[in-house]
């Protein structure tokens, strides 16, 4: 998984495995799915989002 910028109009090439991820909220930090804009997205704790991505390695 890796984090695509928002203001790419479609993910890198490869396996097209990546989210979208606003860190400039105070509280959370919004995740979702780059092929989905319009779908659902997840919220996370700033601790529980760096406990998250610290466990994919």
């Amino acid at each position: 998984m890796r984090t695509c910028p928002r203001n790419e109009p479609r993910p890198p090439p490869g396996n097209n495995e990546c989210v979208e991820v606003a860190p400039d909220l105070p509280h959370l930090v919004p995740v979702r799915d780059s092929t989905r804009p319009a779908g659902p997205a997840i919220t996370f704790g700033h601790d529980a989002w760096r406990a998250f991505v610290g466990n994919l390695a």
